[in-house]
């Protein structure tokens, strides 16, 4: 009798309803179909053709699940039953249509390439013509061959005022300078996805000016920057600068525009021991390619080892902005990448170094354990990266190494874990926002980093539930896409509802109204309101204080390190997309043919 009165409700006069939240882009035909409605909507809901005049699918609303952070009620609509690819909309009888979505295979292919593409759009020192960069083309921006040497920078064969190259590279964020602390992240996740999905990251054309050489894009991509970061280490003693910056940032110009003073700022621990870790496992996803590339994969293995040296010469060498700038001039202000704990950074150096070498004396020089902390990744944090790396390595460890890898599983699946747990009663049945801690500044990267750990724990699990790993993994993207408290699609140019003037100076000066595709936004951010004093914030709610604004650097400016995980998160979901199978289904629920 309901299945009957379902089968024949109507569609027409429908409106959009963007209180129906789901992955804008769409959905893998056999893995879960979850769309999520805000409000008091109770009953039966529809999947139909864009147009509304036919229904395939109908099924029962789910009970009532209460937000845990705001207190709003939720009702999921799933409807993983149906399979058939084509273009649809969820319909709820009373409170309108959702956004458009396709079913098919291959869903997210393009948002894979479209991430990757973003650091094209980053890159410094090079005319982006139209042929790769659309209507986003623009001259070049900061050629970096006439770069200073800081007085805090200076050294017995490069005093203050040295003039250095250091071309290439990528804009960090919304600001236009580099940094090696937050490039050290950026490089460890791109190229981790070459290391763990080589045969998917060689199917992925970007569309660059190297595409169709023999050398998968997203690596011919990272070497853009690996290749600037190579040039930041002092070839006489091997400590790595911080950052290369104007001393204050640039206006809200294009980069061809901004032509202040360029500078290197003090050698840092933090900055030399990302380099090393960077530029060892460099080291392994090069050597296929020494044909293409002679001496690369060399060379960065003697900068990694150089730099390890001076770290170990230097292990005090912390990065502080403030004391720099009593001490030397011009002052600089531009971002500090501060970071007063080393012990992660030195965890994931020696672990790079240690499995590309073989050497145990660089798994020797740390603890690795015990170790009760597994923090999800971030520029601050790396010491997961360590474990992530000698995961990944397996069997090829030596002796000591392999004594420790049931610890270091042990500590990936205890984190994939505690992620999983709960979310399946969270109101937007994600894992991410289980907590209002989630929402930090660059919470889309947390999204995606939650995403990747559980990946991670996947590839390294036999359990027969290693599939929820992977399915939740899934709903994060699906977060990223629109099933969210905020009902934005925070990747530029990849849904109906995105960011349109996200903290990111080519887009605001270029005079072009959509924003440069393929960035994802930092996100919903509880403190946003006081860290960057944007007007026009609505909330204090924890998962919707968010502002689609130019002003807000706090909740949506772009950075390299927050799109990395994003590009990894979605490549390894296509890569695995045959093994998202389709788990719970609801019993009430109807195909219509």
């Amino acid at each position: 009798m309901l299945l009957s009165f379902i089968s024949g409700l109507r569609v027409s006069g429908q409106s959009l309803s963007e209180t129906i939240r789901l992955n804008q882009l769409g959905y893998y035909p056999n893995a879960d179909k979850i769309a999520v409605v805000v409000g008091d909507a109770q009953g039966p809901f529809q999947l139909t053709t864009p147009d509304g005049k036919k229904v395939v699918f109908t099924g029962i609303l789910s009970a009532p699940r209460q937000n845990g952070i705001s207190g709003k009620t939720t009702r999921t609509a799933d409807f993983s039953a149906f399979t058939k690819i084509g273009s649809y909309v969820v319909v709820i009888p009373g409170v309108g249509h959702s956004y458009p979505f396709d079913i098919r295979p291959d869903v997210h292919r393009a948002l894979a390439i479209g991430a990757i593409k973003g650091f094209y759009y980053q890159r410094t020192g090079i005319d982006l013509p139209a042929k790769y960069a659309g209507q986003w083309a623009r001259p070049a921006g900061h050629p970096d061959t006439r770069v200073l040497i800081h007085p805090s920078a200076a050294s017995p064969g490069r005093p203050a005022g040295t003039v250095i190259s250091s071309p290439r590279g990528w804009y960090d964020a919304g600001d236009y300078n580099k940094y090696i602390v937050n490039s050290g992240i950026t490089m460890g996740t791109l190229l981790s996805l070459c290391e763990d999905f080589p045969d998917y990251a060689n199917k992925l054309n970007t569309n660059i000016p190297e595409s169709g050489n023999k050398i998968p894009d997203v690596l011919d991509e990272a070497l853009w920057n690996l290749r600037w970061m190579l040039t930041m280490q002092d070839p006489a003693d091997g400590g790595v600068y911080h950052k290369l910056t104007n001393p204050s940032f640039d206006g809200m110009i294009m980069p061809d525009k901004a032509i202040k003073d360029r500078y290197v700022i003090a050698k840092s621990i933090t900055a030399t021991l990302d380099f090393a870790a960077v530029m060892a496992q460099a080291n392994r996803v090069l050597k296929p390619y020494t044909r293409e590339l002679p001496g690369l994969a060399d060379s960065c293995l003697s900068a990694a080892v150089k730099a390890w040296t001076w770290a170990k010469a230097n292990p005090t060498m912390a990065y502080s902005q403030q004391a720099m700038n009593t001490r030397f001039d011009p002052d600089v202000t531009t971002g500090g990448y501060e970071d007063r704990d080393a012990s992660d950074e030195w965890l994931w150096a020696a672990a790079e170094l240690y499995v590309t070498t073989k050497d145990d004396a660089y798994y020797k020089a740390v603890n690795f354990f015990p170790d009760s902390r597994t923090p999800l990744p971030s520029w601050p944090q790396v010491r997961s990266l360590a474990y992530y790396t000698l995961a990944r390595s397996g069997n090829n460890l030596t002796a000591v190494g392999k004594n420790d890898l049931p610890k270091v599983k042990q500590h990936l699946t205890s984190l994939a874990d505690s992620l999983i747990a709960g979310a399946n009663q969270q109101a937007f049945q994600t894992v991410m926002g289980k907590s209002a801690k989630d929402f930090i500044w660059g919470s889309s990267a947390e999204a995606a980093n939650q995403g990747i750990a559980l990946i991670q724990a996947y590839r390294l699990t036999d359990s027969p539930n290693r599939n929820q790993y992977l399915r939740y993994a899934l709903s994060n993207l699906d977060y990223l896409l629109g099933r969210n408290a905020v009902g934005y699609s925070f990747v530029t140019g990849f849904g109906d509802k995105t960011p349109m003037h996200p903290h990111h100076r080519p887009s605001i000066a270029d005079g072009i109204e959509a924003p440069v595709p393929g960035l994802l936004s930092g996100g919903t951010n509880a403190n946003a309101a006081r860290q960057d004093k944007c007007p026009g914030y609505m909330t204090t709610v924890a998962d919707e204080v968010y502002l689609d604004a130019d002003c807000s650097y706090a909740s949506n400016e772009i950075a390299i390190n927050w799109n990395a995980p994003l590009v990894y998160l979605t490549a390894a979901l296509e890569a695995l997309q045959k093994n998202l199978n389709v788990t719970s289904v609801q019993t009430s629920t109807n195909s219509v043919r």
